[in-house]
């Protein structure tokens, strides 16, 4: 995996509805609870099904403790965050994914952990998610006002983005390259040094890159998918 990502032990996934944030999250914490303690802190106050709770059996059973919102994967439309989700500052854990909100609303649940990452914060990579292939996150205009929006109301500056265009099992190489260079424009405006692209072994594989890439397994049907 990319230095970012392996160096810091706090890591905050942000990105708009449909992003793929979630199945990175869920990605990286079954990778790193092969090899140290890992916990995935669903922070998603805006999606009443909460993407990583669905999967909270399956992570637990692989290692890796899970924490979400109060009422997560319930019919219970406003959830609250429980205080135990602040001991990921204080109990040991040598790895912590946080699976943020899809847009400036949900990144607010971010802000209220401000002074914890703030004292943490050389410890911490904020990491914006961008597919390309969804209608929010085409151009780069769009792209760059959604994630200063998201920087703002989180109260953390961005790190890293992540290229994580795709349209499921449609992806063809051209779409991720395409999706390459939106990021790369993207990064440059924002003044952000660090661009990953991440996408399956294979399709990444036929694709010509010039930025790291992260490779990632579905482990659930993309969010977008289940409203067509």
């Amino acid at each position: 995996m990319n230095e970012i990502l392996t160096d810091k032990q706090y890591l905050v996934l942000t990105g708009n509805y449909g992003s793929g944030k979630t199945e990175l999250a869920l990605n990286m914490a079954l990778h790193f609870a092969q090899k140290c303690r890992t916990t995935l802190v669903d922070l998603d106050i805006v999606n009443p099904y909460f993407r990583s709770g669905e999967k909270a059996e399956e992570m637990e059973k692989a290692g890796v403790r899970m924490l979400m919102p109060t009422f997560a994967m319930t019919t219970v439309d406003i959830p609250a965050l429980p205080a135990e989700i602040q001991s990921v500052f204080e109990v040991p854990s040598d790895k912590v994914i946080f699976d943020v909100g899809g847009d400036d609303t949900g990144a607010a649940a971010l802000g209220r952990f401000y002074p914890s990452f703030i004292a943490r914060r050389e410890q911490t990579a904020m990491l914006f998610v961008i597919n390309c292939m969804r209608p929010l996150t085409k151009e780069a205009d769009d792209i760059i006002d959604l994630a200063q929006r998201i920087a703002n109301r989180g109260r953390l500056r961005i790190d890293a983005l992540i290229n994580n265009t795709n349209l499921a099992d449609q992806t063809e190489p051209e779409m991720i390259e395409a999706g390459e260079k939106t990021v790369l424009e993207c990064a440059e405006r924002m003044g952000i040094g660090q661009v990953i692209t991440a996408g399956k072994q294979d399709v990444l594989d036929r694709c010509r890159l010039t930025t790291p890439t992260l490779a990632v397994k579905r482990y659930m049907a993309p969010e977008w998918m289940e409203q067509i």
